[in-house]
């Protein structure tokens, strides 16, 4: 209406000179066209209304509608009366007449006849004319460019030089009757022939009249807009029914644009779905590879490789895993809002699935870490355990270098009886030393033993070494077995007996075995893990010095007791033999020992002092990690609680809510470099080999887990607020309404959970106005819609559901009976459509899809190469298998 109303208001103002210049000609053939139809036409256009009947009778034709009785009186005002009513029933269709009164028309006033029969075909040939939301003048140009778009040399863009050269007229007739134009034989620079040409078939084949003339169009610098748009307006008309399967065509494009478009989703979900199974299905294996390594060297190789996966290979996995769950709500999301069935992917390949194979790869990596862990901790005790094994072999093999020999030797044979006597001495000094011998060959075999429970990889060597000293332990004991049985049978033979020697050896030796034991034990290897545990080594160690005065005074006895036998045999004048024959211990052996004893002191006491450094620098790294996680992990958790929250009692519009939430992702990933800073110490802490910290609850993979799921959290929470907001543009759902929505799921939703029960949904549907009463019909209205908004049965509603089922209550949206009635309009009312016909009307990459996916049509009339669109509509829905 606006838009004739613009043209009516346009050419009145112009109306003086515009009547002057108008081809009388064009818009009597146009009114003859219609009159024709009721068996009568006019010659004079301003002489043959003036009475009115003819005009009554062409607004009758062109409407359809019937006017009142006309009066058939020859009297002036029986006249005035006919035209009145004619334009009564022209201003009743909106038309505002402005200086045109039933007197001009009836005194045969020229102009103002001529501006009533265009303000006739204005409202009834071009108002009425739509295309692509325009509308009259507009939407005329509209179709005829649209029409013409394809052919060359042909530009419209207006109703007088456009159409001069007559290529634009025979365009819009070839585009709908091929077969009446030789198109490509017509010349741009003939336009008397082409308008001609455009004339005479219009007129023969469309039942269109000749209102133009050509050598007019052709010798006119502007030809009239007026004409030229009441002729074309007639080829409009006439090709209404091309129009319609036009828009039919259109909403098949749209229709499919949006199948083929979920495709492409649905593709790209399958192919990212199985990259990232692949990945899963590779990792797996390697995270439950525990094959054991020999070296701690190699278990700490592969520890730094599971911390290269965890740095660098798994983050972008993570993402991957979170971005597949978006795309696959918005995809699930695009096909319920264009009443498409819900997405079922591939076997195997469901986000189950994935969450499945996710949570199995989780399980494998820690495991792995754990196995990897505890792997470099039993190797590191079985390299303790190794070198302890050496070390004490090594002081055994040492001690019993030569013992074999001794205690095979025949002296007694020729010794004389204080000789005997002082080989029996040292025998028995010699078993009490074998016997004070005895306790490390125990430890040595133990210690071989726990190294084969441990799998120590060289175990072979370790047996070979222990077997063999066991074995001479075994030879030692039977060899002074037997050297004491030969002595004891000449013991009668010997009386004398050095008492000074004798006790000497025997206080010498075991202080000797005591220096050595001391010895051993400052060369001792020590492994600790807490602070704790090396102070109680330096405490033992402490308590050990305390002890050193009173063995100092016991070396000081011994070596007296040497002293005192040298003095006695000096006042005697006895020359005694170089050494002590009870013992081999002699006074400088006792004092280079001690000389040893107390140059390791204080080597012990530095090596106590670095790893008490060690332990505190190891405490200061569990502290400061403390510190941090301290912080971190509630920040993590408050987060959560915050994004619960906030998807709760979003306020204001979606746009503000979706911006809102971005903002406060960005501030989750400004925090990134607080994670950053915890992995770096949680690096220094492994690398230290610190496995446990009493300052916090809270472990790296807690914070990773947390933070992932932060991530993750907020991801889908601004998925969510953007399918909503693709809901509400593509259902038309007001920002109102959305809000009402909102809040009504609010109120019921008392734990503020997300999600709503089954009664508290009734209580929501009943506050929105549903019937759904405690009755049974209220109860079968109740259960229909819970099929609707939870067809899993799991006993919830969530927010999502709830904007679907509302979304539906309140829109339209497109149905497969809709699209089988468009194919309807381009198969000419068949049942079926031809390949050619698809090619003609759709777009060609739409109209392939088309052919490709369309079964043969089977029906009794069917011809070769017939199409079922039936089939192929009712699949794009999911009524049935495309």
């Amino acid at each position: 209406m606006l838009a004739v109303d613009q043209l009516q208001l346009q050419h009145q103002q112009s109306f003086r000179f515009t009547w002057l210049w108008l081809d009388v000609g064009t818009f009597t053939a146009w009114c003859n066209s219609h009159l024709r139809k009721a068996g009568t036409q006019i010659e004079n256009i301003d002489e043959d209304f003036r009475d009115g009947l003819k005009l009554m009778l062409l607004l009758e034709v062109i409407s359809g509608e019937r006017l009142p009785k006309p009066e058939r009186g020859k009297m002036r005002v029986h006249k005035i009366n006919n035209v009145n009513k004619a334009l009564d029933f022209i201003a009743s269709k909106g038309v505002k007449l402005v200086s045109i009164g039933a007197e001009e028309i009836v005194d045969g006033n020229a102009k103002m006849t001529l501006g009533m029969i265009w303000t006739i075909i204005l409202r009834f040939a071009i108002q009425d004319i739509s295309v692509e939301e325009t509308s009259a003048k507009e939407g005329l140009l509209l179709w005829c460019q649209r029409k013409t778009a394809p052919y060359k040399n042909v530009n419209v863009q207006n109703f007088h030089i456009s159409w001069k050269d007559g290529l634009a007229f025979n365009a819009l007739i070839h585009r709908h009757r091929p077969e009446l134009i030789e198109y490509d034989k017509l010349r741009k620079d003939d336009p008397v022939t082409n308008l001609n040409n455009a004339f005479e078939v219009a007129e023969k084949y469309l039942d269109i009249p000749k209102m133009l003339d050509a050598e007019d169009i052709v010798n006119t610098a502007r030809p009239d807009e007026k004409a030229i748009m009441t002729y074309v307006s007639s080829f409009y008309h006439a090709f209404s029914g091309a129009q319609k399967a036009e828009t039919a065509a259109n909403r098949i494009c749209k229709v499919l644009a949006v199948n083929q478009e979920n495709e492409h989703l649905m593709e790209d979900y399958e192919k990212l779905a199985s990259d990232l199974l692949e990945w899963i299905k590779r990792t797996i294996p390697w995270l439950e590879d525990r094959v054991p390594q020999k070296t701690i060297q190699e278990m700490q190789q592969k520890l730094e490789d599971f911390r290269d996966y965890r740095r660098v290979h798994k983050p972008p996995k993570v993402q991957e895993k979170c971005q597949l769950e978006i795309n696959f709500n918005t995809l699930q999301t695009k096909l319920r809002l264009s009443n498409r069935p819900a997405f079922m992917p591939s076997e195997g390949k469901m986000v189950s699935d994935i969450n499945n194979g996710w949570q199995h790869l989780e399980q494998a990596e820690k495991g792995y870490e754990e196995w990897l862990l505890n792997e470099i901790r039993r190797l590191e005790r079985l390299d303790h355990l190794a070198e302890k094994f050496r070390q004490k072999a090594s002081i055994h093999e040492s001690w019993t270098e030569g013992k074999e020999a001794m205690l095979k030797q025949k002296d007694y044979e020729t010794a004389t009886l204080s000789d005997i006597k002082a080989l029996i001495r040292k025998h028995e000094a010699f078993e009490s030393d074998l016997a004070a011998h005895q306790d490390r060959v125990e430890q040595i075999a133990a210690i071989a033993q726990e190294l084969n429970e441990l799998d120590y990889y060289d175990s072979p060597s370790v047996n070979a070494r222990c077997q063999k000293i066991c074995d001479q332990w075994d030879v030692l004991g039977s060899l002074t077995h037997s050297r004491r049985e030969a002595l004891e049978k000449t013991e009668k033979q010997l009386e004398t007996i050095d008492q000074l020697h004798l006790e000497y050896a025997k206080r010498a030796a075991p202080f000797n075995n005591w220096m050595e034991s001391a010895m051993e034990d400052l060369q001792d290897m020590f492994i600790v893990h807490t602070i704790e545990e090396i102070e109680g080594l330096i405490a033992a160690h402490d308590q050990f010095k305390s002890t050193l005065p009173d063995a100092d005074k016991e070396r000081e006895a011994i070596l007296g007791i040497q002293s005192e036998a040298q003095r006695i045999a000096d006042y005697n004048n006895i020359k005694l033999s170089g050494n002590n024959p009870y013992t081999s211990v002699t006074p400088q052996i006792i004092n280079s020992k001690w000389e040893r004893v107390r140059q390791l002191v204080p080597k012990r006491d530095h090596a106590l002092l670095d790893e008490q450094s060690k332990q505190q620098s190891n405490e200061h790294l569990r502290r400061q990690f403390a510190s941090q996680a301290n912080i971190v992990g509630p920040w993590i958790q408050t987060k959560m609680q915050e994004i619960g929250r906030i998807s709760i009692e979003m306020n204001g519009t979606l746009e503000d809510q979706l911006n809102h939430l971005k903002q406060y992702e960005q501030s989750i990933v400004d925090y990134k470099p607080n994670i950053d800073l915890l992995e770096q110490q949680h690096q220094l802490i492994q690398e230290a080999l610190i496995f446990d910290n009493k300052h916090t609850n809270y472990t790296m993979e807690h914070i990773r887990v947390g933070w992932e799921q932060l991530l993750t959290t907020i991801a889908r929470t601004i998925n969510e607020v953007e399918n909503q907001i693709l809901t509400r543009d593509a259902k038309g759902i007001s920002q109102e309404q959305m809000q009402e929505f909102r809040a009504s799921f609010n109120h019921f939703d008392k734990d503020h959970g997300g999600s709503l029960g089954p009664e508290e949904f009734k209580a929501c549907l009943i506050s929105l106005g549903y019937d759904v009463e405690n009755d049974r019909q209220g109860d079968a209205e109740f259960n229909r819609i819970m099929s609707l908004v939870d067809p899993n049965n799991s006993g919830i509603v969530t927010f999502q559901a709830f904007i679907d089922f509302m979304s539906r209550e309140t829109t339209d949206t497109d149905t497969a009976d809709q699209v089988i009635a468009s194919f309807k309009v381009l198969a000419g009312d068949k049942n079926y459509i031809t390949a050619e016909e698809l090619r003609r009307e759709l777009p060609p990459d739409q109209a392939e899809y088309c052919i490709a996916r369309m079964a043969p049509y089977q029906g009794p009339d069917a011809i070769p190469g017939a199409l079922d669109y039936k089939s192929f509509s009712t699949a794009l829905y999911g009524e049935s298998d495309l």
